[in-house]
């Protein structure tokens, strides 16, 4: 796999840009997973804002754990900090009839989609050229269900990318920021369904 640097300029050679600093927004489901994100773009030298919009999450409570770790991180990296809407009677109807499905099922499909899709709009309105999310590094989820949401979402929008890439790779440095970091560390996806595994 082609370092990111080189994976972010074929991003950006094929939408013909000369752009050498992409604008990037990251979707960030929480600190843990987003951490060696944010710390190897930054060692790329790409700056990104991170966008928080996770409706799925529940309770509240747990909500506002995550995002407040979200915003800390950020805060130390000096990096821009939108926080969307918690829209969870919206997340609730559109993955009604899911709740028995499976982790890694039709429900964590439309759950992607939702948020992917929040993003990629937020993305194109301010002029992001990618779009990224924790999301493809996170344990509980199938990468492709990821990856696959991510490349629908932006295509719906002209000239916006999703930035697919094995972020996996970083699980090691990502448990070492974790533990420097002492972040909050959940032990499940979110949702109220996935609790339940």
């Amino acid at each position: 796999m082609p370092s990111l640097q080189i994976r972010l300029n074929q991003y950006l050679q094929s939408k013909s840009e000369a752009e050498t600093d992409p604008r990037i927004l990251l979707h960030s489901c929480c600190a843990p997973c987003s951490c060696a994100i944010i710390d190897v773009f930054l060692e790329t030298s790409v700056v990104p804002t991170i966008f928080f919009y996770n409706p799925n999450i529940h309770p509240h409570q747990e909500y506002l754990k995550r995002k407040e770790e979200n915003i800390r991180y950020a805060a130390k990296r000096n990096l821009s900090f939108v926080d969307g809407d918690y829209d969870a009677e919206n997340w609730h109807i559109a993955v009604q009839s899911l709740e028995m499905e499976p982790e890694r099922g039709k429900r964590c499909v439309v759950c992607f989609q939702k948020r992917l899709t929040a993003t990629a709009e937020y993305a194109f309105k301010k002029d992001f050229q990618l779009f990224a999310t924790s999301l493809a590094i996170s344990r509980w989820k199938n990468i492709d269900q990821v990856d696959t949401c991510g490349e629908d979402a932006a295509s719906k929008y002209p000239g916006l990318n999703y930035f697919r890439y094995p972020w996996h790779q970083y699980t090691h440095k990502m448990n070492a920021i974790t533990k420097e970091e002492i972040f909050y560390k959940q032990n499940y996806c979110g949702c109220v369904y996935s609790k339940k595994y």
